[in-house]
């Protein structure tokens, strides 16, 4: 993966970590040529636009609107395209990153007391950090987690946007026990969720980034949840389904506690990991901190990719294209919220796995 730093602002890319960024503000970014899908629809539709104005300034009686129309008409049907294929899109949620103050603390907590495994680990002296990751699974099948060490930064602010991960256990109680035997911190006991049936309880890590362990049966995708805040849920969950291809699995709304939840991903929450949107009854923005910092998804194409983000309001904060030095390509971007996600080239990522 890429360095992540406290504060982002730029990318700097290592060899073979690529879901993620390394941030500094002291290094610029490097300009990375990018394609763009249909580039030339705008000046089609403005051109139409303008020869119509032309004709009818020379006292020509003929209405050439149909040209304008027309050119609305194409760019039309290249976004539908563009939304289309994202439907079709073999997308997968691959990692999500974020920073920790010790990283052989967190490793050790990690495969003892949640029964991780230490899948790979990478030092990058000369760039001050160092990555590991963690999962249930090899990568090329699973979603793990990324940790990133900067060098001398042992603490970072979560901020309040950011809620939890999400563990699927089959004995809620047993692995609190467990927790508690290690010294971790347990912050919810085992016990019904607010509202159901489910068995949860919900711990801290040391750097105090929560998990919600969830009593459920043998799952292929014991790590399955990622929970941001939003503060428009329709707006986001419009979003993923359109730019991201995510499918709305459920909703949920809880008057009495004053929030309501959105559960999507890219299949069934017992199989597959999911995003969490949660939306807090008035609160429309959050401090994000810097300690978490962003998803990784698979995709066929960066390019596509991209564009569909632009045309659903995303923010495009890298754009498409290669990693210099490595022909993986990536893009990243900003949903309506501010979360960051960076979308990585299936075959390119399979290649860099091997």
């Amino acid at each position: 993966m890429v360095r992540i730093l406290p504060m982002a602002s730029t990318l700097k890319p290592s060899l073979s970590s690529f879901s993620s960024f390394r941030f500094s503000s002291s290094i610029p970014s490097r300009p990375i040529s990018s394609l763009h899908l249909a580039s030339g629809v705008p000046q089609l539709h403005s051109f139409g636009l303008r020869a119509s104005k032309l004709l009818h300034r020379g006292g020509n009686s003929l209405s050439v609107s149909a040209t304008g129309n027309a050119a609305q008409a194409s760019t039309s049907a290249v976004e539908e395209n563009v939304l289309e294929w994202v439907k079709k899109d073999n997308r997968r949620m691959l990692h999500v990153v974020y920073r920790v103050g010790d990283l052989d603390r967190t490793i050790k907590f990690y495969t003892e007391c949640l029964g991780m495994k230490l899948l790979r680990k990478r030092d990058i002296p000369e760039e001050r950090y160092t990555n590991a990751f963690l999962g249930y699974g090899p990568e090329d099948s699973h979603f793990v987690i990324e940790l990133t060490y900067n060098y001398g930064v042992d603490q970072y602010d979560i901020g309040a946007g950011f809620g939890h991960f999400g563990i699927a256990v089959e004995d809620v109680a047993k692995t609190v026990e467990l927790i508690k035997a290690k010294g971790g911190t347990v912050t919810r006991e085992p016990g019904p969720v607010k509202g159901g049936k489910t068995v949860i309880a919900f711990i801290e890590d040391p750097d105090g980034y929560k998990f919600e362990l969830i009593e459920r049966g043998p799952t292929p995708e014991p790590l399955c949840q990622v929970m941001l805040r939003v503060g428009d849920l329709d707006r986001a969950i419009e979003f993923y389904k359109k730019a991201f291809g995510m499918e709305l699995l459920r909703t949920r709304d809880n008057p009495q506690y004053k929030y309501t939840v959105a559960m999507l991903g890219y299949g069934p929450e017992d199989k597959s990991a999911v995003m969490e949107l949660t939306y807090n009854y008035g609160v429309t923005e959050y401090d994000k901190g810097n300690a978490y910092a962003q998803i990784a998804i698979g995709t066929d194409d960066v390019y596509k990719t991209a564009e569909a983000v632009k045309l659903c309001g995303g923010t495009i904060t890298r754009e498409p294209g290669p990693l210099p030095g490595i022909s993986t390509k990536i893009t990243a971007c900003l949903d309506p919220d501010g979360w960051k996600t960076v979308f990585v080239d299936n075959i390119d990522f399979v290649k860099e796995l091997e």
